[in-house]
């Protein structure tokens, strides 16, 4: 059975923990999506650091059409928040390419903005004092649903270790508004959910995750493969190591 309250307070202590040694009196830095797991995140930084040490970052690559949820929640929590669109850097970067007869792959396209957000994060976290929050949860790190450099970086790690239904039940726990925890989760680029992306709920990876046991022998298979092709993202850069005698 997962302790809500247990888990919230330790974790809420966790980040108290982690900025003392690692960024004494610096600010977290959120990218605020409209999202379940950036809303969290950012609610849990309130929660341990207080509101005036959490910044708030709203990226829109153009229109969002969901922007007003990033809204709802930065004015919830009381934050100080920024918006800081993308798209001139987005747009830059495929003009150049198309300049030179390269043609960007659909991946390219859809992995593009997150990896031009996570630079703009940055830039405003070292302007501002602050250290950057990861927002990816166990669930999406398990099967590789990030970008890597992208949402998948950042220098502390709330939600790393926990699943979807977890994570919704600390965002209950904490108070936020019910339609953004329910929010179904999409990357916003391709028109689809996460789950019809990935082929299978999160309920059903979640289950698989914390039990091991998945029904559908072919859902299970499906889990393996993305858990294994994308385990590489979740380890430090491999490095070669010369004999100590050739140096």
């Amino acid at each position: 059975m997962f302790n809500v309250s247990k888990v919230t307070g330790d974790l809420v202590d966790w980040i108290k923990n982690w900025f003392e040694e690692n960024g004494k009196g610096c600010n977290a830095v959120v990218a605020v999506s409209g999202g379940k797991d950036s809303s969290i995140v950012t609610a849990l930084c309130v929660k341990a650091l207080g509101k005036e040490r959490v910044i708030g970052v709203l990226m829109p690559n153009g229109v969002q059409s969901d922007i007003s949820d990033s809204l709802a929640l930065v004015e919830h929590l009381g934050i100080r928040y920024f918006t800081l669109n993308i798209s001139g850097a987005f747009n830059a970067v495929l003009d150049s390419m198309k300049a030179q007869n390269i043609e960007p792959s659909e991946q390219t396209v859809i992995n593009l903005p997150p990896r031009i957000r996570m630079s703009t994060v940055y830039a405003l976290s070292q302007t501002f004092n602050g250290r950057v929050a990861n927002t990816c949860n166990l669930s999406e790190d398990y099967v590789g649903y990030a970008t890597r450099y992208g949402d998948g970086a950042g220098d502390f790690s709330p939600l790393g270790n926990l699943t979807v239904d977890e994570v919704k039940k600390i965002g209950i726990y904490l108070g936020l508004p019910q339609n953004l925890v329910e929010k179904t989760p999409s990357d916003g680029l391709c028109g689809k959910s996460d789950e019809d992306k990935l082929g299978f709920t999160y309920a059903v990876l979640d289950k698989y995750i914390r039990t091991g046991v998945c029904e559908d022998p072919e859902t299970k298979a499906k889990i393996d493969r993305l858990n294994k092709i994308n385990a590489f993202k979740l380890k430090p850069i491999p490095s070669f190591v010369p004999d100590k005698q050739d140096i």
